[in-house]
């Protein structure tokens, strides 16, 4: 049986926090692994991110795993999280360097990056926290090469990352090829694939130009060709995503970790035609 995990964002407010539990009301008869929960750029809404995981668990018993960042985080805040979140029965992390502002050429703080973030946690922590990175089957937009992008990773693996979930794809080639690269490195955690849903095509399509995913042309032109035709944008979507996913399980894949932006409708059109 298929593994299954879920990312959200935080809430600001009721209307906001109204949706999530809706979604959450939804997706939580899957019985998902666990959630994580983001955070915004350079750190910022933490505190929402807090309150959020902390709500999670209490209120809707779900493991949820908070996502840390090292962007404009000293030493001593990150120790006051962790402790917060270790008190509190939180037991898994997404160690992330993250992303900067937009604006600012760099945020300060204690860490550069994720490697350094993760070996802090291990030395000061132990086993006490299981850890997530970040993983690129088609590379970080600001690597250098893909080869340096593979060491950037290694280097996350070698400083204490239990497991990885990538950034989402519509390539299963690109999964399994990154898969064979990082594991003929010497690379033995779990590497779970990031899964995300087609329903706002448009809004798609501007996320993926930020973060390096690569969007086929194939399927570019044929979601062009439905304009705004919303229902025929979803069916599609549904079938490329649950046929990618059917290929990553035949594949070996065990689990599956599902971007839902807090909603619950798209995830569950992809898990229904599987």
């Amino acid at each position: 049986m298929t593994r299954l995990s879920f990312e959200f964002f935080p809430p600001k407010n009721a209307e906001q926090r109204a949706v999530l539990d809706a979604s959450l009301a939804a997706l939580k008869p899957l019985n998902p692994e666990y959630v994580s929960c983001t955070f915004g750029a350079g750190g910022s809404t933490l505190d929402h991110t807090l309150d959020t995981v902390l709500r999670l668990k209490r209120e809707h018993g779900m493991d949820a795993a908070p996502h840390l960042s090292c962007m404009g985080g000293e030493e001593s805040s990150i120790r006051s999280l962790l402790d917060q979140y270790q008190q509190a029965g939180i037991s898994r992390i997404v160690a992330l360097r993250g992303d900067i502002p937009s604006g600012m050429a760099e945020v300060g703080g204690s860490f550069r990056y994720a490697n350094e973030l993760v070996g802090w946690i291990k030395r000061n922590y132990g086993a006490q926290f299981h850890i997530e990175v970040a993983a690129y089957p088609e590379f970080h937009p600001q690597a250098v090469s893909a080869q340096d992008d593979l060491k950037n990773f290694v280097r996350k693996v070698q400083a204490g990352a239990d497991g990885a979930i990538t950034q989402y794809f519509f390539n299963a080639d690109a999964f399994f090829g990154f898969l064979e690269e990082v594991r003929r490195l010497g690379v033995g955690i779990p590497v779970v694939p990031g899964i995300m849903p087609i329903s706002n095509f448009s809004q798609l399509k501007r996320f993926s130009e930020m973060c390096g995913a690569e969007i086929p042309r194939w399927l570019d032109r044929r979601m062009s060709a439905f304009a705004d035709d919303a229902e025929s944008i979803k069916s599609l979507g549904a079938d490329v995503v649950a046929a990618m996913c059917q290929r990553l399980i035949d594949g070996g894949v065990q689990s599956l970790h599902f971007y839902t932006l807090n909603r619950a409708k798209a995830t569950l059109r992809v898990l229904e035609r599987l």
